[in-house]
């Protein structure tokens, strides 16, 4: 069905409602018009990585995991059985005449807001730092989930529009400062790629205002922006009770009717909240025409025409046996296994079974289910924990594992309670009698995550610092006392300062292992005994100091990510190691000539130009790596201090195997953007980096792979 048949079919149904009916339809738990067999519908669904909130479903790794694997491709196909799975449990709860919330096909998910700042509770719902990577993976988890059939799959939504990150504690009130250049550069990309090349059905706003206007009713943003310059044809949909917060505390309005009328007018069609129960008011005191509801309703019903909801469906038989599929545990587990990042290794990883007698597994991640998860997430039938995957490999192999959690995931020290580090003797203990220690630390999602939604209400839910808990802390430092081999697993969404680890010879290994999922603990087992190799790659960069970065609430981008950043990074954005020794053997510009000539025409600002690129594989291991290419405008003031990523591609390599790759390099990678916002040519000298990381000095030490040049000059 195309969208002017939907939309015809949209209109003709809300001529015949009556101006009650329509209101009704702007909620987000909208009612049933029975005379006119419109059933019950709430708006609000999540599958951030995978259906979550309504029961069993197949449980990803988190976003910022899946982000670490980038890898568009394999994303695509993991956002496709999420939809299947979407599918199947709306129609068994259709059949069973339950349209409750969480139970729809309009999914508020992917959350593309970059993330700037580490200490943002949320960042781990995103694909990190950088807006190409981000608007790559969102466009790949779109399409995923729409589909290409006769009707939309499931309709996604691009969340949250526009210029958030945080902090947590303040969102509702807060006034997000931010220049032109650093919105259309950095803030905004990943939405424009959503929904120009994605065709994103939805987009969400956010709860803090933009520059003094709140963002579910921002002009700028929605109509000049949105539906303007971008031609967004879908529908708006506010985050949850961001219209109240219009007069309750950015006070922008009055009342309830100000805000709705507000947010109606400037474009915002369905309201997750109760505002728009004022709706009718504002149209009796003239503040919004009819007009203006029959405007947003048509969108709405375009949608749910668009996915077959009032005739048959494709996807009407998609049972329930996809729920958690065989299929979708594999590919659950294969993402766990990519996303992983192997931050250091001595030479310990991957362990020999032969040669260990005992293990011990320490830390209050180490068998704890919380940590598989992250937020905005399902329920798994089975999870397995990283201290059961490790057993399940030693029970096979006779090696005898130790636990112990050692410390409490977050408890600060008490006067006069003296079990507040009650578990570290035992930790102690375990350590003493193994060969080697795997000691699991970090955060979950009552810890990091979202304001109200979160245990962390000391800071509602963002970080203060990049230190793990104190708690953890002192039981680190006791184990590193003890002498033995520490292979350190980080599971957190977000950076931490794992200097403690990295500048000392005690850790031999240390792993980001994310929200893995629920098959994370297997995947977690697979990389320590070289099943497979690592392969992911960081999609945030891991700071030294929070001295380094200007205040949370300082949304310019000057001193932050990759891209502007002043100081070598602990971990750079891009890093990861594997257990194979790659290189580079060769980079060029296909049809450089044509290349330049696209460069400098009319059509730069959306044409593509290919790098072809030669990776070998020098030793026994089967990899996978990923080729990253990165640009550096030479000579515009215009130009990011450092240089942004422009093309990426995940490789399998065999040993001793050698590929050539194409990596499509989008033509607005040669702009820049000025201070009005606006991309222009600016600059005649370039230079393309091609390698496994960055181009920087860290990255290069670390990885130890030099990075292929491509210099271009027009």
């Amino acid at each position: 069905m195309t969208r002017e048949e939907a939309k015809k079919k949209a209109t003709e149904l809300v001529a015949k409602m009556t101006t009650e009916e329509k209101a009704s339809q702007l909620r987000y738990d909208a009612p049933a018009i029975e005379r006119l067999d419109v059933p019950e519908y709430n708006w609000w669904n999540e599958c951030l990585h995978g259906v979550a909130r309504a029961g069993t479903a197949t449980v990803f790794p988190q976003a910022i995991g899946l982000a670490a694997m980038f890898d568009d491709e394999f994303l695509k196909e993991i956002a496709d059985a999420i939809s299947t799975e979407a599918r199947a449990k709306y129609n068994a709860f259709s059949e069973e005449e339950d349209r409750d919330i969480y139970k729809g096909l309009t999914m508020w998910s992917p959350n593309v807001n970059i993330f700037r700042d580490p200490r943002w509770g949320r960042g781990h719902e995103t694909y990190g730092e950088d807006p190409y990577l981000s608007g790559k993976l969102g466009k790949a988890f779109v399409e995923g989930l729409q589909g290409n059939g006769e009707h939309m799959k499931v309709a996604a939504c691009a969340k949250h529009f526009a210029v958030h990150s945080g902090p947590e504690a303040i969102r509702h009130s807060f006034d997000a400062k931010c220049s032109k250049k650093d919105m259309f550069e950095t803030y905004l990309p990943a939405f424009e790629t959503l929904v120009k090349d994605a065709k994103v059905e939805a987009v969400m706003g956010a709860y803090n205002r933009v520059e003094g206007e709140p963002a579910c009713a921002h002009k700028f943003l929605m109509e000049d922006v949105l539906r303007g310059e971008w031609g967004f044809e879908g529908h708006y949909v506010s985050d949850c009770w961001a219209i109240r917060d219009f007069h309750e505390n950015h006070k922008v309005t009055k009342n309830s009717t100000e805000s709705a009328a507000l947010a109606l007018n400037t474009g915002c069609d369905v309201n997750c909240g109760c505002t728009y129960e004022y709706i009718l008011d504002a149209l009796r005191e003239g503040l919004i025409t009819e007009e203006a509801i029959d405007r947003s309703l048509i969108r709405l019903f375009t949608t749910r025409f668009l996915l077959g909801m009032f005739e048959p469906c494709e996807y009407d038989e998609i049972g329930y046996s996809e729920v958690e599929s065989k299929e979708h545990i594999k590919l659950a587990k294969k993402a766990a296994r990519k996303s992983i990042v192997l931050l250091k290794n001595n030479g310990i990883l991957p362990l020999d079974v032969t040669k260990l007698n005992s293990i011990g597994v320490i830390g209050p991640n180490a068998n704890s289910r919380a940590s598989l998860i992250g937020n905005y997430h399902g329920t798994s039938s089975r999870y397995v924990t990283v201290l059961e995957g490790i057993q399940k490999v030693c029970d096979k192999n006779d090696i005898r594992v130790h636990y112990s959690d050692g410390s409490h995931l977050f408890k600060e020290r008490v006067e006069n309670l003296a079990f507040d580090d009650d578990r570290i003797s035992e930790a102690v203990i375990v350590a003493k009698n193994s060969d080697v220690v795997v000691l699991v630390v970090g955060l979950d999602e009552t810890l990091e995550g979202e304001e109200g939604d979160t245990g962390n209400s000391y800071a509602s839910g963002d970080k203060e610092t990049l230190n793990l808990p104190a708690s953890q802390m002192r039981m680190i430092e006791t184990l590193e006392a003890v002498g033995k081999p520490i292979i350190l697993i980080n599971m957190t969404g977000s950076a931490m300062d794992l200097a403690f680890a990295k500048n000392n010879d005690t850790y031999g290994a240390i792993l980001q292992a994310w929200y893995p999922g629920c098959m994370g603990g297997k995947a977690i087992a697979d990389i320590l005994f070289g099943k497979i190799s690592p392969s992911g790659k960081l999609p945030v960069t891991f700071y030294n100091s929070l001295d380094e970065l200007p205040d949370f609430e300082d949304y310019s981008m000057k001193g932050r990510t990759y891209k502007y950043m002043e100081n070598p990074a602990q971990y750079p954005f891009g890093f990861g190691l594997t257990y194979a020794n790659v290189e580079m053997t060769g980079a060029s510009l296909e049809n450089e000539e044509n290349a330049k000539s696209l460069i400098k025409s009319d059509n730069v600002y959306d044409g593509s130009i290919s790098v072809r690129a030669n990776i070998k594989n020098t030793s026994g291991i089967k990899t996978d790596e990923v080729v990253q290419v990165y640009i550096k405008n030479h000579n515009s003031e215009y130009a990011v201090r450092n240089h942004s990523l422009c093309g990426f591609k995940r490789v399998g390599l065999d040993a001793f195997e050698e590929k050539e790759v194409t990596i499509n390099i989008p033509s607005r990678a040669f702009m820049v953007v000025n201070e009005e916002g606006k991309y222009i040519q600016d600059g005649d000298k370039f230079t393309l980096y091609v390698g496994v990381s960055q181009p920087d000095e860290v990255s290069v030490s670390l990885c130890k792979v030099n990075p292929l040049k491509i210099e271009i000059n027009l």
